[in-house]
């Protein structure tokens, strides 16, 4: 009882402290790399090559494929990235995550505490952001050595407890039902854990104590291939049909990736066993196998090499295969929106930063619509209500996008964030509140015409100032707001002198119209509601300077 007590708790704490160790790790490389990974994913191309590469140095860089795919659905979710793209990345993303066996393949009980010692006083002590991730970092990879040695311990004991070998006997057998049933395991655990690098250490550890043999091993990591690709599935529900898509062809990718390894698994270990020197089961007096964790390694990275090197010619058959089985919404065309896939937690915050900036364009572009249907409203002799109802939804669907990105970017805030993501997220809440600003002032100008006579309000000569005024106001909008594209050149000090400028016009506008009302030639009361549409356009003035302000700060942001 007591020894069955001790293996649970030290396989439990053991799979605790890599758990977090593995997590630790994720989140201070995302910390320090996130530019870079940003970078690299506004540079994608349509090249397939080229996004497999993206895949593989992302997944590489964050240690865990599942997040890079996650992060691939929610892209194309919100239209950043096509399907084929979305594919290639995922291929590489799976090469990537191969990674991972390596860096756990290595003597854990040499280097575990080594690390934790390099780390903890960085991370303790470090004034810098960069230095104090690095230290987590540090600490991520020696909890990872610790927890795997704390599960090998764990299963020492197991070798020699019958009944626990009967249970497993099934799953031990060099045949193909054996074989199918620790594949089914493998995937089956995989989906419940979440996390296919976890189960990889485990398979790891089980081998390198001895409980189980390589073959099976090889059989449990495949398994785990077809059980990762859960996590994008669920992320993908509520999501838009080309996400669903992305999602399917990962699912697809791994399980006919497995079906054909499957077919020719005994020569499959025996290549394996071939290509590195020792034999994998070569087990030591004290029962444990100290080739086997490299070995295991190598199979897993040479059954994504293999199956992405093979599948990569047949990309776009690929695609248009799940594109037939996911058929597009009868309801008409998905709406390109924001949406926070998964669970918070998993939130890649460089990712995220770039997708919300999207969603900003996007709104940049209703903003847009929305003065040319203002402007239009303005321009007629009679007021459309049809018109002025359209003016009133773009300023609804701008409070929605404003209140969306705020909610999106605090769940990202709760994350550790380098300075540059520091600055980055709260200009995107800046930028976001501002747009809903200039939205509001749009449809005020509507209202305060609607509200009064058409004509007498806005006609002859105080109608062209206006709507030059106007014209002259959106151009300076459109001139802040450039730095949404990074390759546009950003000059602060040029908005900030248009904006004087524009202050000055505005009024001389009013200044002209009380002018004109003095002498008769409009109506008192008119001139009411003239001040307050000309106030309402120069406030657009004042909110598109601030998003150029915000713009300026993100991009001119310590490197």
């Amino acid at each position: 009882m007591e020894s069955s007590f001790k293996v649970i708790y030290m396989l439990f704490g053991g799979l605790g402290i890599f758990f977090y160790g593995m997590k630790l790790l994720s989140d201070s490389l995302q910390s320090i790399a996130g530019d870079v990974i940003r970078q690299i994913i506004n540079s994608l191309t349509s090249n397939r090559i080229f996004a497999v590469l993206v895949g593989l140095v992302v997944t590489m860089i964050i240690q865990s494929s599942s997040v890079t795919t996650v992060m691939v659905v929610g892209f194309v979710n919100a239209g950043l990235m096509t399907l084929t793209q979305a594919i290639g990345v995922i291929f590489g993303a799976n090469i990537g995550t191969t990674i991972t066996g390596w860096l756990i393949s290595v003597s854990v009980s040499k280097y575990g505490l080594v690390f934790v010692a390099l780390g903890f006083i960085p991370a303790l002590f470090a004034t810098s952001n960069r230095w104090r991730q690095i230290g987590y970092a540090s600490l991520g990879v020696g909890m990872v050595f610790i927890g795997l040695e704390t599960m090998s311990d764990a299963f020492k004991p197991l070798r020699t407890n019958q009944e626990f070998l009967n249970s497993i006997a099934y799953f031990s057998g060099q045949n193909y039902a054996n074989y199918f049933a620790s594949i089914m395991m493998g995937c089956l655990l995989t989906m419940i854990v979440q996390s296919s690098s976890a189960m990889l250490g485990i398979t790891i550890a089980l081998a390198s104590s001895g409980v189980i043999s390589f073959h099976t091993a090889v059989a449990l990591v495949l398994g785990e291939n077809i059980g990762t690709t859960i996590t994008a599935i669920l992320a993908s529900i509520g999501a838009n049909v080309n996400a669903k898509r992305a999602a399917r062809a990962h699912a697809t990718f791994n399980l006919l990736g497995v079906l054909i390894i499957f077919t020719a698994i005994p020569y499959y270990v025996e290549f394996i066993d071939y290509l590195l020197d020792g034999v994998a089961d070569f087990t030591l007096n004290d029962g444990t196998k100290p080739l086997v964790a490299k070995h295991i390694a190598l199979a897993h990275s040479m059954f994504n090499i293999t199956a992405t090197l093979c599948f990569l010619p047949f990309i776009n058959y690929l695609a248009r295969f799940v594109t037939k089985i996911t058929p597009d919404s009868k309801i008409g065309k998905d709406a390109h929106h924001l949406v926070v896939l998964g669970n918070p937690a998993d939130i890649f915050p460089a990712t995220a930063i770039v997708q919300a900036i999207e969603e900003m364009k996007k709104c940049k572009e209703i903003l847009d619509r929305m003065y040319r249907m203002t402007k239009e409203y303005l321009s007629q002799d009679k007021p459309d209500a049809k018109i002025l109802a359209k003016i009133h939804d773009y300023e609804n669907i701008t409070d929605n996008i404003q209140k969306e990105v705020t909610v999106f970017i605090g769940v990202v805030m709760e994350k550790s964030l380098s300075h540059n993501q520091s600055i980055d997220a709260q200009a995107i809440i800046r930028i976001a509140d501002e747009f809903e600003s200039i939205a509001d002032y749009l449809a005020r100008t509507a209202n305060y015409l609607a509200k009064y006579n058409q004509k007498l309000a806005l006609n002859g000569e105080n109608k062209a100032e206006f709507m030059e005024f106007m014209d002259e106001v959106w151009e300076f909008t459109n001139l802040c707001c450039r730095g949404l594209n990074q390759v546009s050149v950003h000059d602060l000090k040029l908005c900030e002198r248009t904006s004087e400028k524009l202050r000055i016009m505005a009024d001389g506008i009013r200044d002209k119209h009380i002018d004109r009302v003095s002498k008769g030639e409009y109506d008192p009361l008119s001139s009411m509601t003239f001040s307050d549409m000309v106030v309402a356009v120069r406030k657009i003035r004042s909110h598109a300077l601030n998003v150029a302000q915000a713009l300026n700060r993100m991009n001119e942001r310590e490197v």
